[in-house]
């Protein structure tokens, strides 16, 4: 008989309300790969798009996957079970990971669940320190972070350009992060500040304490200022939202310096780029169980910390997703097992 359990299942595309928390096979593993008992998992932008059907994608880029498929890639949890040919964890073991990204993109990587599977290469030792909320919430914005500004950390092509992208030395340098009190924006700052750089966070006036608690030299509120306007001679600026008119911190960034964007698609600057000597880059995050240990020591020692927007029950799945869907989130949406 298979074994079940609860999981946050798609049926079809659409709203919050396809969500649907039901019974589902447990996975089994693989010999590479380990069953993870999940406490909790963060909800990341792919979880909305996938939800949606990636309907802003050209249709030839949307998905056609076989329903139903469950969501997310981020977990925190306990390993119930390893393959024959896994080594370094064993049974019992407090975990974390982000689960087959970009690999499972368009079809969903299980972790809106009682268990997912996880391969022992994308897996590391939960920091003592942290609980599975705080470990849940970092994964995938900690390694966008950490491939963004640190270390790439593979050689897989890079989908966005021709070339890799090779993160600058930020010691001594000005780094302008854009978006700071999102969940990639606010650990970017503290990876940043870590590298010794002096750090421009632009947010909302709400996150403005918790940007300067995390280590920001400046907190510009764009509410009421444009960053690009006030902001100057920059080395490097971290787009962490995207969408229209990236190409405005060009005039902000210093001849020789860098913007990096963490969402590409509609950037239109690279001519006046090119014009200003500034360096345009971006990567696609993927699963790295080494980095997320290297970076983990991070999370272990306090320097950096993982901001918490909010909380919710697995059950819970389509509030918490309205909720991502509102604006200046700060920090991480969390969905926990029962």
């Amino acid at each position: 008989m298979t074994a079940m359990m609860k999981a946050v299942r798609l049926h079809e595309f659409g709203g919050p309300e396809v969500l649907l928390y039901e019974d589902a096979p447990r996975p089994e593993i693989a010999t590479d790969e380990v069953l993870v008992r999940v406490h909790a998992t963060s909800l990341n932008p792919p979880d909305l798009y996938l939800r949606d059907g990636y309907r802003g994608l050209p249709p030839e880029w949307q998905p056609s996957p076989t329903f139903p498929l469950i969501l997310g890639t981020d977990v925190s949890g306990v390993v119930a079970a390893v393959g024959a040919s896994v080594t370094g964890f064993e049974v019992g073991d407090d975990v974390y990971a982000m689960v087959r990204f970009p690999q499972d993109l368009m079809t969903g990587s299980g972790a809106y669940a009682d268990y997912v599977r996880v391969s022992a290469s994308e897996l590391a030792l939960k920091p003592s320190r942290i609980d599975h909320v705080h470990a849940a919430g970092a994964p995938m914005s900690l390694l966008t972070a950490w491939q963004f500004l640190v270390d790439l950390g593979h050689d897989a092509p890079n989908p966005f350009q021709s070339l890799a992208h090779t993160p600058m030395p930020l010691n001594g340098k000005s780094v302008l992060v854009n978006g700071a009190g999102g969940g990639v924006g606010h650990l970017a700052v503290q990876i940043a500040k870590w590298q010794g750089s002096r750090v421009i966070a632009v947010a909302s006036g709400k996150h403005g304490a918790l940007l300067t608690d995390l280590g920001a030299d400046t907190v510009i509120d764009y509410t009421k200022v444009a960053a690009e306007t006030v902001a100057k001679d920059v080395d490097l600026v971290l787009d962490a939202v995207g969408g229209a008119h990236m190409e405005r911190f060009l005039p902000s960034i210093k001849p020789g310096g860098g913007l990096y964007l963490v969402n590409p698609l509609g950037f239109a600057g690279h001519d006046d780029a090119a014009k200003r000597q500034i360096t345009v880059s971006t990567t696609q995050v993927r699963s790295n169980g080494a980095q997320l240990a290297q970076a983990g020591r991070l999370l272990e020692d306090g320097t950096v910390r993982v901001a918490i927007d909010s909380t919710y029950p697995m059950a819970e799945a389509s509030v918490a997703h309205r909720r991502a869907s509102e604006r200046s989130i700060q920090g991480k949406i969390v969905l926990i097992t029962a």
